[in-house]
């Protein structure tokens, strides 16, 4: 019988970029990243390493953005998450116009070897994004977005929650696939 692994979930620190970048790197290798990311690996690979820090500086101060990630029993990075707190009246990554003061998940990432069920990675990492947005002022909303043909994300996210809202956006650079939106509110 497999053992389950005890995970750390915690934000990134700004002096961690090497590793917010090797994650997002192996994000945009993994087989389902065409559905699941809206960068390419080559076009993420080319940004300079002033960027990463950058990116992992903003996430560590947490005002408008935070990375969480899931360390595992010897210190790997074994999946992340990130939340946007989006205002109202704020241009969204479609293009739309956000209504109301909300957490956006975007750049849902566990590494192969760590999902499945019983390792609860993924459900961590949830728990600690959510449970930060509901900790911001105004937030009564968390929101994220899922490809139609992401069927193993969908799953997860509706155990965790999530509903559809009606909201269906073209996918960038590909209109004729959708990207679903899905909503948890405040309980």
């Amino acid at each position: 019988m497999e053992q389950e692994c005890v995970y750390v979930v915690r934000a990134a620190r700004a002096e961690e970029w090497p590793q917010v970048r090797e994650l997002r790197l192996a994000a945009l290798r993994d087989p389902a990243a065409p559905v699941a990311f809206l960068e390419t690996y080559e076009d993420a690979a080319a940004k300079p390493d002033a960027f990463w820090q950058e990116r992992a500086e903003g996430a560590a101060r947490g005002e408008r953005v935070r990375q969480f990630v899931a360390e595992g029993p010897h210190g790997e990075w074994a999946g992340s998450v990130t939340v946007l707190v989006e205002e109202a009246g704020a241009d969204d990554v479609f293009g739309g116009s956000v209504e109301r003061r909300q957490a956006h998940l975007v750049a849902v990432f566990v590494r192969p070897e760590h999902r499945g069920r019983g390792r609860g990675v993924t459900d961590a990492l949830f728990e600690a994004a959510v449970g930060w947005a509901w900790s911001l002022e105004g937030v009564d909303r968390v929101r994220l977005y899922v490809h139609e043909d992401n069927p193993r994300a969908q799953a997860f996210y509706r155990r965790f929650g999530f509903v559809r809202s009606g909201g269906v956006v073209p996918v960038p650079g590909d209109p004729s696939s959708r990207e679903f939106e899905l909503v948890l509110t405040r309980p």
